[in-house]
């Protein structure tokens, strides 16, 4: 988390938040800002996806994710993070995030981390509030662990 808020300050102080900037700017700019030569690839992948965001709003959830991912650079687990937090989804679960793997293991008790496709089965139950539920197991990793997964 502080890495990525840390670039993300650098990003804003040297203007480069909107996707003309990014494709505009030349990658001496963009690792000057702290993005990886990957990143920078990333980046102008979204950049140039010309994605209707505001659509994205009333978009079913399978249709979500299908875009995003649809990106090079954007897996499963940042289109579900991207519409929990940026959507405000409620009942959008990324079981693939190791705090939440991490933090039913320690709830249930589990000898191990349940896998990503064990821990979707589990989240079924939590519908439709599974971002609510998400919040809780993060909140609780945070104060089980001592460290911070996401805010």
């Amino acid at each position: 988390m502080a890495a990525a808020d840390a670039i993300w300050s650098r990003m804003k102080a040297a203007r480069l938040t909107g996707p003309r900037k990014i494709m505009w700017a030349d990658d001496e700019d963009l690792r000057n800002v702290g993005l990886s030569r990957q990143k920078i690839r990333y980046a102008r992948a979204l950049a140039g996806a010309r994605i209707d965001y505001a659509a994205l709003r009333q978009a079913p959830l399978e249709e979500v994710l299908k875009i995003l991912t649809d990106v090079p650079g954007i897996g499963i687990w940042t289109a579900e993070i991207y519409a929990m937090f940026s959507l405000g989804r409620a009942d959008v679960f990324a079981p693939g995030d190791l705090a939440l793997q991490e933090a039913a293991r320690l709830l249930y008790g589990l000898p191990e981390r349940p896998r990503e496709r064990e821990l979707r089965v589990m989240a079924v139950h939590w519908s439709p509030w599974r971002s609510v539920a998400a919040r809780l197991l993060w909140a609780y990793y945070r104060i089980e662990k001592k460290r911070e997964g996401i805010r």
